[in-house]
C-alpha cells in the first residue's frame, strides 16, 4: 500500500511544469533553489551543478540529474534534439548517434505540444505543436518542424508541455528525472541534514564532469554517493516485478560493494522487492546469444562515469525507480515504487 504524502505529490506537480531542457537548465535550478531554501537547505550554484546542504553535509550524499529531453532552435523555424546538440552529437566514445536511436525518437514526439522559454529566467516565449520530424543526413541530427514557433530565434530552448497525471496507481509524465529530483527536495522537509547534488546535462553524458569537479575541490575522505534515477522497462508487467532497481555495476565501472549491500539490506529489512539491473541485462544477453542476436548494453550511468574517472576519489551505488515509456511524455512509475523509494532514502540517511 502506498503512503505518498500530499506534500510530495504537490511538489512534483509544481516542478514538472517548469522546463529543464538539456543544456538550458538554469531556470529550473532557480525553481529548485526556492523550494530547497523554503525547506531550510543552504544552496550553492556551480557550473552545471546545484548543491543543497544541511547541517551535516558529509553524513549522506545523494545526486540526481535534473535535465529533461527537449529541443533547441538552431535556425529560422528549425529545431533539433537538445541532447544531441549539447553532446555535440556524439557519445563519450565519439561514436555518432545511431540511426536506429534517431528513428525511435522521431516516433515518440509526433503531435506533441511544446513551448519556448528564456533559458536563464524561464520566461515564456510562446507555444506550438510538433508537426513532423526527420533525420537530416548532412547534419546527422533530428530536425523537428513546429507549428506556432516561427518567431523563435536560434539558441531558444523548447520544452515538451507536461503535466503530472495519476492513473491506475501510477504517476505519468516526463518523469526522467524530475521524479527523483523532487524526492531529494522533499527529503529536506523530513529533516535531512546531508548533501544533495542536482546535475545538468546528464542526458548528454556531461553531468558527471560537473560533479567530479565539486569533489575535487570540496570532497572529504569518504565520498560515498547514492545516485538516484528512473530505470526503463519494456512494459508495466516487467516494471511491476520489483519496487526498486539496484546495480552492482554498469558499462563503465563496478560500484561500491559496501554501499550496494547496505541498500540491499534495507530492501530486505523493509520487504521491498528489488532486482539488480546489470544481472537482469546479462540474463537477457544470454538469451539473445542463444538466438544468435547481438547483445545489449548493461547500461551507462552518471555514477559509473564518475567512478571510472575519479581515480578512487568518488564511490557509491545507485537506487532507481522502475518505469515504462522511457524518454516519452507517457513515462510512468508505480505509486508503490515511489513510496518505497522515498522510504529507502529516509532509511539511508537515518543509518548514516
Amino acid at each position: 500500500m502506498n503512503t505518498l504524502s500530499n506534500e510530495f505529490i504537490d511538489l512534483l506537480k509544481e516542478i514538472i511544469r517548469h522546463p529543464s531542457v538539456v543544456g538550458a537548465e538554469h531556470s529550473f535550478f532557480r525553481v529548485l533553489q526556492r523550494e530547497l531554501e523554503e525547506r531550510g537547505a543552504t544552496v550553492t550554484w556551480y557550473e552545471g551543478l546545484l548543491v543543497a546542504q544541511g547541517k551535516k553535509p558529509f553524513s549522506t550524499m545523494f545526486s540526481a540529474h535534473i535535465d529533461r529531453h527537449g529541443l533547441i532552435c538552431t535556425g529560422p523555424n528549425e529545431f533539433q534534439y537538445a541532447a544531441f546538440i549539447s553532446a555535440n552529437r556524439t557519445d563519450l566514445l565519439n561514436n555518432s548517434v545511431s540511426e536506429e536511436l534517431m528513428t525511435k525518437i522521431t516516433e515518440r514526439f509526433q503531435t506533441t505540444p511544446v513551448f519556448a522559454y528564456e533559458p536563464w529566467s524561464g520566461a515564456y516565449r510562446g507555444q506550438g505543436m510538433i508537426k513532423s520530424s526527420y533525420v537530416c543526413e548532412f547534419r546527422n541530427n533530428l530536425i523537428f518542424e513546429i507549428d506556432g514557433l516561427e518567431s523563435a530565434v536560434a539558441g531558444t530552448p523548447v520544452a515538451f508541455k507536461d503535466k503530472l497525471r495519476i492513473e491506475n496507481e501510477r504517476l505519468i509524465g516526463q518523469l526522467d528525472n524530475v521524479l527523483t529530483a523532487a524526492a531529494l527536495v522533499h527529503l529536506f522537509s523530513l529533516g535531512f541534514e546531508g548533501t544533495v547534488f542536482f546535475t545538468a546535462q546528464e542526458e548528454a553524458g556531461k553531468s558527471w564532469r560537473y560533479l567530479l569537479e565539486w569533489f575535487r575541490r570540496f570532497g572529504g575522505s569518504t565520498n560515498r554517493l547514492f545516485v538516484v534515477d528512473t530505470s526503463p522497462f519494456p512494459d508495466e508487467d516487467a516494471a511491476n516485478e520489483q519496487l526498486l532497481v539496484l546495480r552492482k555495476k554498469d558499462a563503465n565501472a563496478t560500484f561500491n560493494e559496501e554501499a550496494t549491500q547496505l541498500v540491499e539490506a534495507i530492501c530486505k529489512e523493509q520487504q521491498f522487492s528489488y532486482i539488480y539491473k546489470d544481472e537482469y541485462m546479462e540474463k537477457i544477453n544470454r538469451l539473445l546469444a542463444e538466438r544468435g542476436e547481438a547483445p545489449r548494453s548493461i547500461g551507462s550511468t552518471e555514477l559509473g562515469r564518475i567512478i571510472a574517472s575519479s581515480n578512487g576519489l568518488v564511490d557509491g551505488t545507485t537506487i532507481q525507480v522502475p518505469t515504462t515509456g522511457y524518454h516519452t511524455m507517457e513515462e510512468s512509475g508505480a505509486l508503490a515504487s515511489v513510496d518505497a523509494f522515498l522510504k529507502m532514502l529516509k532509511c539511508l540517511y537515518e543509518k548514516a
